[in-house]
């Protein structure tokens, strides 16, 4: 792999959707004023010749844009609860280094990979009830980080695949991921009630309101799907970033690309046996995926279209094609962790 090249392939597509996500914003700002420019002139054909009243486009404007940045506001004073406390909501806790030797080699590892990152050493948590391989980093800043590791990926990961793990993990608290996800959320939250202020608009009993609550809603829903789409494509592109990151670190593809290649080994078996990886409820019991989505190693595939687009994360197999050049294969469990059939 080359991870050089990689990981400015990551940075240039980031920056470049970073752009198009403003200018949407600023897409739907101008909008909503046109659209209501648009609703006054039929009103004015309904009932008569109408001046625009005095600041018509400020008032536009401004509202438009103390709805974006004000939701983009309270989403982010809700989300900013610190790593630490994001982990212990989801139900980690602290790794325990001299409980058993998995952990201890955890915080090794993790300490190891700081060195090579030039990175303060973050918390160390485990996610003792869940046997998917999985882990996620959080925090705002150095003080609050956290790496919280599955338990699965304890049992299931040797140490290489443990260095790759740890390895991508921290690349999100380095390039400061977790805080950039979060700014997006804010963002898409601030256009989505935009459409919410035109669908209450709508309910009115005055004709111009209701058109005014049309052009409003439609803007609000173009913007909050297309932030939707950027935000996800945003997010994958940093998922990209830290796989290069982790084979840097390491300087080994078997280590991150092993994680990868037992995640599919084990999304066989659930499947096998469970039908779908979602209704296999023993590997996920403890993670409320709701709350990490985005932080997560590794997500569920979905059957459609836009549900890939809207994913976070790019699939598995795309990813282990990036870091060893070619398909892989999955690779066996240890056969002491594998789930037997009921």
């Amino acid at each position: 792999m080359r991870f050089w090249e990689r990981q400015r392939e990551a940075r240039r597509s980031t920056r470049w959707l970073l752009l198009v996500f403003g200018l949407c914003v600023l897409a739907v700002v101008a909008s909503v004023h046109l659209g209501l420019m648009l609703a006054w002139w039929l009103g004015t054909l309904a009932f008569g010749g109408w001046d625009y009243p005095t600041g018509f486009a400020a008032v536009n404007i401004g509202v438009t844009l103390l709805l974006v940045l004000g939701g983009c506001w309270i989403e982010l004073d809700q989300l900013r609860h610190g790593g630490r406390k994001l982990a212990q909501r989801v139900g980690a806790r602290e790794a325990r280094p001299g409980s058993s030797l998995a952990e201890q080699q955890l915080c090794n590892i993790v300490h190891e990979m700081c060195i090579a990152a030039h990175w303060p050493a973050p918390q160390v948590a485990v996610l003792a009830r869940t046997e998917a391989i999985n882990a996620f980093a959080a925090g705002w800043d150095v003080q609050d980080a956290v790496i919280a590791v599955t338990q699965g990926a304890l049992d299931q990961l040797s140490r290489e695949e443990m260095q790759g793990l740890v390895a991508h993990e921290l690349s999100h608290l380095r390039e400061g991921d977790t805080r950039l996800n979060m700014q997006l959320a804010g963002m898409v939250y601030g256009l989505e009630l935009i459409h919410n202020f035109g669908q209450s608009l709508r309910e009115r009993d005055s004709i111009l309101t209701q058109w005014f609550g049309l052009f409003i809603q439609a803007a609000g829903f173009v913007g909050w799907l297309g932030g939707q789409l950027l935000k996800a494509a945003v997010s994958r592109q940093r998922e990209y970033l830290a796989d290069a990151r982790a084979v840097q670190w390491t300087r080994s593809k078997d280590g991150l690309g092993g994680v990868l290649r037992k995640v599919l080994t084990q999304r066989e078996l659930a499947e096998e046996q469970y039908g779908s990886w979602e209704q296999d409820t023993r590997s996920h019991q403890g993670l409320d995926k709701r709350i990490v989505q985005h932080m997560l190693l590794a997500e569920t595939p979905h059957a459609s279209r836009l549900e890939d687009w809207l994913e976070s994360h790019p699939t598995v197999p795309e990813r282990i094609r990036r870091i060893y050049g070619r398909d892989m294969r999955p690779l066996p469990l240890p056969l002491s962790t594998v789930p037997q059939a009921r």
